[in-house]
């Protein structure tokens, strides 16, 4: 019997054929001209994810496995520095419902510096402040999430409401009229603590994952800043 009982050891040259899906949008009748993702070349987009259509991804992203992101219906997306959206997060958007971010309208725009936790859907139109941390199967739809807030795992915030700065919303809490918004507790320091600590973990992330897979190409061969 071999040394390594049958298995064979692993080959990086192998994984590389395991990439992210990366594609302009479908021409359908309500978005007849196809857009493409707009990504940073430091962002990292990890295998079996894909990006589509009017997205664009600014420097030092971190997309974990099987996150989808996918503006074919609602559009445009933006995701800005620092953010990490971990693993089975789903980004979608509805057809023509926008939220005013300075004099662009957006299916859905994520601030800087934001966790998306593993297993949350964000949903548009909605908005996420700079540093806002959405925690594990947490949705977010149709609503503003400000600044330093911290929603918990299995929150839902909803309804056209606007979680205002700094604010915590507790475990499986449903946020869905302004009245329970407005009368949300400050962040916890040990939430505050631990969102940090994910934030400074996941920042290591894009530039180790590109040294990993030596690889900034998608599935198809179009380069990241189509």
């Amino acid at each position: 019997m071999s040394k390594n009982n049958g298995f064979q050891p692993f080959s990086n040259e192998s994984s590389n054929c395991f990439k992210p899906f990366i594609s302009a949008s479908p021409i359908t009748s309500f978005h007849p001209v196809p857009r493409y993702p707009h990504i940073d070349e430091t962002a990292f987009i990890s295998p079996f994810s894909s990006v589509i259509g009017d997205v664009v991804i600014q420097d030092n992203v971190y997309i974990a496995p099987n996150v989808s992101i996918r503006a074919d219906d609602g559009t445009p997306f933006h995701i800005g520095s620092n953010v990490n959206i971990q693993d089975g997060v789903i980004l979608h958007g509805l057809l023509n419902k926008h939220y005013l971010v300075g004099n662009r309208s957006y299916s859905i725009f994520i601030g800087n510096e934001v966790t998306i936790a593993h297993g949350s859907l964000v949903h548009g139109p909605c908005f996420i402040g700079n540093n806002v941390f959405v925690g594990f199967r947490a949705m977010v739809y149709n609503a503003i999430v400000e600044e330093g807030a911290f929603l918990s795992y299995d929150a839902i915030v909803t309804n056209g409401v606007r979680i205002p700065p700094n604010r915590f919303v507790p475990p499986g809490a449903h946020i869905d009229t302004q009245e329970k918004a407005n009368m949300l507790s400050q962040v916890p320091k040990d939430s505050e603590e631990f969102a940090m600590e994910v934030q400074r973990v996941n920042q290591e992330f894009p530039s180790s994952y590109h040294l990993l897979f030596g690889t900034n190409r998608c599935s198809c061969g179009l380069a990241y800043t189509h």
